[in-house]
């Protein structure tokens, strides 16, 4: 007979614990094979296409385009063959981070078909009134009887355990005093949410500023996915998931951890944009602009390694790193994100303007791995682009510093003596004043600064 196998959102690495689906890349009925992909989801990071461990027939999904699901989650079931005797059905072996297929195959839980009432065309509704993806049978030439009989069925948690699988969420509940085993869950199976928590701790709040009327005793009952906007907020909510959300969790970390200071200084670079010219009027490949401030702070963190560096707190130690993996800060229509040029010290300026235009050209198709999106050591932001002059870089934490680079701009300079027009732009250097003083920080930065200046000081370095 048929097994029917649960295929769960797998861990998909860096500390990611939920992911939006974005696009199904199957229907159920439909065959799939081992390691075919089979849903394509969007994390706080990335774009990420999921493979399905197993090979059968689709029998059912869980949720909709735009729905966000935990880490843990199902996502959807497949009716494998009888195994032979003995033996597991075979796993792909080729997994995601954090995710086995092989050796997990005897632990994992098996669906049983339960009495169903119709709930409508390709729905089935179970005794607890929660529709499910219903299996449409002979699509592909699928067997009827091999598709009905590996209909999974979902239960409301009525006992036992409560129905949270991410740690995030029970930090959240703990915090915030909401008691999960009162709470309904709008996830499959009645799975408490991230979302579900934070409804509450909304309705709540909401309440707490004379915005709501039903008592507070009754927010706890309420899933967030029904809960409706107060009724005296005025404007538009919008939910901080996704790239937006990644951000601001990112970045209310940076400021809550980070002693942070900033240190800034004008310069001039009409010498290095003249030293960019002659090498393009060359020949070969063109250099941009960003390469030639990657290929200076490289050299200027060789000199000062302090700033290529964080702080671990459990250790009390600060940790000097022999590598520089610069990242660069990239607008996207997804949101802000930052790529990360691996071994940037090892690599001379065409090659790092080859990386830097890759990984720009994946960054705009949203096609970023979660690996080039993270380990950064430090991260150069070139807000020119968006025509201000100067800002004070929050640091991408846990980095050490941030260097930021403004518009270069004709104005009023003293050069050798008498005034000139010159192209000056301002650097500024957000730093951990736990790793350095401002002597190390001035230090880094006016070399910086002689660089951009004077750019044969950099071929001391080479």
């Amino acid at each position: 007979m048929a097994q029917v196998l649960e295929f769960k959102l797998p861990d998909l690495g860096e500390g990611l614990t939920e992911a939006e689906i974005v696009r199904w890349l199957v229907q159920v009925g439909d065959v799939v094979a081992v390691d075919q992909p089979v849903v394509e989801v969007e994390t706080a990071k990335a774009m990420v296409e999921v493979p399905c461990p197993y090979g059968g027939v689709v029998t059912a999904r869980f949720g909709e385009e735009g729905t966000e699901l935990p880490v843990g989650a199902p996502l959807l079931t497949v009716a494998v063959g009888e195994p032979a005797p003995h033996t597991e059905p075979e796993g792909s072996g080729n997994v995601l981070v954090g995710y086995g297929t092989s050796d997990a195959l005897a632990r994992r839980r098996r669906l049983r078909p339960a009495p169903m009432a119709t709930g409508g065309a390709g729905t089935r509704t179970p005794g607890n009134g929660t529709p499910v993806a219903g299996a449409a049978a002979g699509r592909n030439g699928t067997p009827a009887s091999l598709v009905a009989a590996a209909i999974p069925v979902t239960a409301l948690h009525t006992e036992g355990p409560v129905p949270v699988i991410s740690p995030l969420v029970r930090r959240l509940a703990r915090e915030g005093g909401v008691d999960l085993r009162q709470l309904a869950g709008s996830g499959p199976d009645g799975l408490i949410l991230r979302a579900d928590v934070e409804g509450v701790l909304r309705a709540r709040t909401a309440q707490g500023n004379g915005w709501a009327e039903a008592p507070a005793a009754a927010a706890p009952a309420v899933p967030a996915a029904s809960a409706s906007p107060a009724p005296h907020a005025a404007g538009v909510r919008v939910p901080l998931k996704g790239v937006r959300g990644a951000v601001a969790d990112k970045l209310s970390r940076s400021r809550r951890e980070i002693p942070d200071a900033t240190c800034w200084v004008d310069a001039d670079a009409t010498e290095l944009m003249r030293a960019r010219a002659a090498m393009n009027a060359a020949g070969g490949a063109k250099i941009s602009l960003l390469a030639l401030l990657a290929r200076i702070c490289t050299a200027a963190l060789a000199r000062f390694p302090e700033l290529n560096s964080f702080v671990d707190m459990q250790a009390r130690e600060i940790v000097r790193l022999d590598h520089v993996h610069l990242g660069f800060a990239a607008q996207t229509e997804r949101g802000l994100v930052v790529p990360v040029v691996r071994d940037a010290h090892a690599r001379d300026a065409e090659a790092l303007s080859a990386e830097f235009a890759r990984l720009t050209e994946a960054a705009r198709t949203g096609t970023l791995t979660p690996g080039e999106l993270t380990g950064g050591t430090f991260t150069l932001n070139n807000y020119g682009v968006f025509g201000v002059d100067g800002s004070t870089p929050i640091i991408n934490h846990p980095e050490a510093a941030m260097l930021g680079v403004g518009r270069i701009v004709p104005k009023p300079w003293v050069h050798e003596g008498e005034l000139a027009v010159r192209q000056v732009v301002q650097l500024s250097l957000t730093f951990d004043h736990r790793v350095c003083d401002g002597g190390t920080a001035g230090g880094f930065l006016r070399y910086v600064a002689d660089c951009v200046e004077q750019p044969a000081v950099l071929l001391r370095t080479l």
